[in-house]
Protein backbone atom coordinates (compact mmCIF):
# COMPACT_ATOMS: atom_id res chain seq x y z
CA UNK A 1 0.00 0.00 0.00
CA UNK A 2 1.41 3.38 -0.92
CA UNK A 3 1.74 6.37 1.39
CA UNK A 4 -0.95 8.23 -0.59
CA UNK A 5 -3.36 5.33 -0.08
CA UNK A 6 -2.52 5.29 3.64
CA UNK A 7 -3.13 9.05 3.90
CA UNK A 8 -6.45 8.65 2.08
CA UNK A 9 -7.47 5.88 4.51
CA UNK A 10 -6.61 8.05 7.52
CA UNK A 11 -8.64 10.92 6.04
CA UNK A 12 -11.53 8.48 5.41
CA UNK A 13 -11.44 7.26 9.02
CA UNK A 14 -11.37 10.83 10.33
CA UNK A 15 -14.40 11.63 8.15
CA UNK A 16 -16.23 8.61 9.60
CA UNK A 17 -15.46 9.76 13.13
CA UNK A 18 -16.81 13.21 12.27
CA UNK A 19 -20.01 11.64 10.86
CA UNK A 20 -20.36 9.69 14.09
CA UNK A 21 -20.11 12.85 16.17
CA UNK A 22 -22.26 15.06 13.94
CA UNK A 23 -25.12 12.55 13.74
CA UNK A 24 -24.89 11.46 17.39
CA UNK A 25 -24.29 7.81 16.43
CA UNK A 26 -22.75 5.27 18.76
CA UNK A 27 -21.03 3.18 16.08
CA UNK A 28 -20.42 2.97 12.36
CA UNK A 29 -18.97 0.07 10.34
CA UNK A 30 -17.82 0.37 6.72
CA UNK A 31 -16.00 -1.87 4.22
CA UNK A 32 -14.13 -0.20 1.40
CA UNK A 33 -13.03 -2.48 -1.48
CA UNK A 34 -10.03 -1.41 -3.53
CA UNK A 35 -9.74 -4.52 -5.67
CA UNK A 36 -9.86 -8.30 -5.56
CA UNK A 37 -7.59 -8.86 -2.56
CA UNK A 38 -7.41 -5.34 -1.18
CA UNK A 39 -9.98 -3.82 1.14
CA UNK A 40 -10.31 -1.74 4.26
CA UNK A 41 -12.76 -2.61 7.04
CA UNK A 42 -13.34 0.16 9.57
CA UNK A 43 -15.48 0.18 12.68
CA UNK A 44 -15.68 3.46 14.56
CA UNK A 45 -17.50 3.42 17.90
CA UNK A 46 -17.87 5.67 20.89
CA UNK A 47 -19.39 5.35 24.33
CA UNK A 48 -22.20 7.80 24.84
CA UNK A 49 -22.21 9.72 28.10
CA UNK A 50 -25.68 8.46 28.99
CA UNK A 51 -25.17 4.81 27.99
CA UNK A 52 -26.76 3.29 31.10
CA UNK A 53 -29.79 5.60 31.41
CA UNK A 54 -30.62 5.15 27.70
CA UNK A 55 -32.06 1.69 28.40
CA UNK A 56 -34.10 2.16 31.58
CA UNK A 57 -35.97 -1.09 32.04
CA UNK A 58 -37.85 0.35 35.03
CA UNK A 59 -40.19 2.46 32.92
CA UNK A 60 -42.89 -0.30 32.93
CA UNK A 61 -42.72 -0.39 36.73
CA UNK A 62 -44.60 2.94 36.79
CA UNK A 63 -47.65 1.32 35.11
CA UNK A 64 -48.40 -1.22 37.88
CA UNK A 65 -47.76 1.45 40.52
CA UNK A 66 -50.50 3.61 38.95
CA UNK A 67 -53.20 1.11 39.97
CA UNK A 68 -53.35 1.95 43.73
CA UNK A 69 -54.44 5.49 44.56
CA UNK A 70 -51.70 6.45 47.06
CA UNK A 71 -48.87 4.29 45.73
CA UNK A 72 -48.01 6.13 42.48
CA UNK A 73 -46.32 9.04 44.21
CA UNK A 74 -44.45 6.69 46.53
CA UNK A 75 -43.48 4.16 43.85
CA UNK A 76 -42.40 6.61 41.16
CA UNK A 77 -39.59 8.20 43.21
CA UNK A 78 -38.42 4.75 44.30
CA UNK A 79 -38.08 3.65 40.66
CA UNK A 80 -35.78 6.56 39.76
CA UNK A 81 -32.88 5.77 42.14
CA UNK A 82 -33.13 2.06 41.27
CA UNK A 83 -30.67 2.23 38.37
CA UNK A 84 -29.89 -1.30 37.13
CA UNK A 85 -26.22 -0.38 36.62
CA UNK A 86 -25.95 0.60 40.29
CA UNK A 87 -27.42 -2.69 41.53
CA UNK A 88 -24.80 -4.74 43.40
CA UNK A 89 -25.71 -7.83 41.38
CA UNK A 90 -25.50 -6.14 37.98
CA UNK A 91 -23.40 -7.82 35.31
CA UNK A 92 -22.34 -5.15 32.82
CA UNK A 93 -21.15 -5.35 29.25
CA UNK A 94 -17.35 -5.35 28.93
CA UNK A 95 -17.59 -4.02 25.36
CA UNK A 96 -19.73 -2.45 22.67
CA UNK A 97 -21.49 -5.04 20.54
CA UNK A 98 -24.63 -7.06 19.89
CA UNK A 99 -26.00 -9.31 22.62
CA UNK A 100 -27.26 -12.83 22.02
CA UNK A 101 -29.09 -14.87 24.66
CA UNK A 102 -28.45 -18.26 23.03
CA UNK A 103 -25.52 -19.92 21.23
CA UNK A 104 -27.34 -20.03 17.89
CA UNK A 105 -30.85 -19.31 16.60
CA UNK A 106 -33.30 -21.99 17.71
CA UNK A 107 -31.16 -23.27 20.58
CA UNK A 108 -32.23 -22.77 24.21
CA UNK A 109 -31.25 -19.56 25.99
CA UNK A 110 -28.21 -19.68 28.25
CA UNK A 111 -30.26 -18.27 31.14
CA UNK A 112 -33.85 -17.46 32.10
CA UNK A 113 -35.21 -15.41 34.96
CA UNK A 114 -35.06 -17.57 38.08
CA UNK A 115 -32.36 -19.92 36.81
CA UNK A 116 -29.42 -20.79 39.04
CA UNK A 117 -25.92 -20.13 37.68
CA UNK A 118 -22.47 -21.06 38.92
CA UNK A 119 -19.43 -18.84 38.75
CA UNK A 120 -18.05 -18.98 35.21
CA UNK A 121 -21.28 -20.15 33.54
CA UNK A 122 -22.04 -18.36 30.26
CA UNK A 123 -24.81 -15.81 30.78
CA UNK A 124 -24.95 -14.54 27.20
CA UNK A 125 -22.77 -13.63 24.23
CA UNK A 126 -21.69 -10.18 23.09
CA UNK A 127 -20.60 -10.11 19.46
CA UNK A 128 -17.98 -7.48 18.75
CA UNK A 129 -16.18 -7.21 15.42
CA UNK A 130 -17.48 -10.65 14.32
CA UNK A 131 -16.08 -12.28 17.46
CA UNK A 132 -18.45 -14.07 19.83
CA UNK A 133 -17.47 -13.17 23.42
CA UNK A 134 -19.03 -15.38 26.10
CA UNK A 135 -19.93 -13.30 29.17
CA UNK A 136 -19.39 -15.46 32.28
CA UNK A 137 -21.20 -15.21 35.59
CA UNK A 138 -18.88 -13.38 38.01
CA UNK A 139 -20.27 -15.46 40.89
CA UNK A 140 -22.90 -18.08 41.65
CA UNK A 141 -26.47 -16.90 42.11
CA UNK A 142 -30.00 -16.63 40.78
CA UNK A 143 -30.88 -14.66 37.65
CA UNK A 144 -33.34 -12.01 38.89
CA UNK A 145 -33.63 -9.93 35.73
CA UNK A 146 -32.45 -9.99 32.14
CA UNK A 147 -32.13 -6.37 31.06
CA UNK A 148 -31.40 -6.87 27.34
CA UNK A 149 -33.19 -8.42 24.40
CA UNK A 150 -31.71 -10.95 22.01
CA UNK A 151 -30.01 -9.20 19.09
CA UNK A 152 -30.00 -5.78 20.78
CA UNK A 153 -26.97 -3.47 20.59
CA UNK A 154 -25.20 -2.80 23.90
CA UNK A 155 -22.73 -0.17 25.00
CA UNK A 156 -19.68 -0.61 27.20
CA UNK A 157 -20.77 -0.71 30.86
CA UNK A 158 -24.48 -1.20 30.09
CA UNK A 159 -26.21 -3.52 32.59
CA UNK A 160 -27.06 -6.90 31.06
CA UNK A 161 -28.28 -9.14 33.88
CA UNK A 162 -29.04 -8.87 37.61
CA UNK A 163 -27.74 -11.78 39.73
CA UNK A 164 -28.61 -12.22 43.39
Amino acid sequence: MSKNSHDADVAFIKALAELLRENDLSELEVRRDYGEDDSLEVRVARVLQQAAPVAPVHVPVAAPAAAPGAAPSAAAPAALPEDPAAHPGAVTSPMVGTVYLQAEPGSPAFITVGSQVSEGDTLLIVEAMKTMNHIPAPRAGTVKRILVEDGAPVEYGAPLVILE
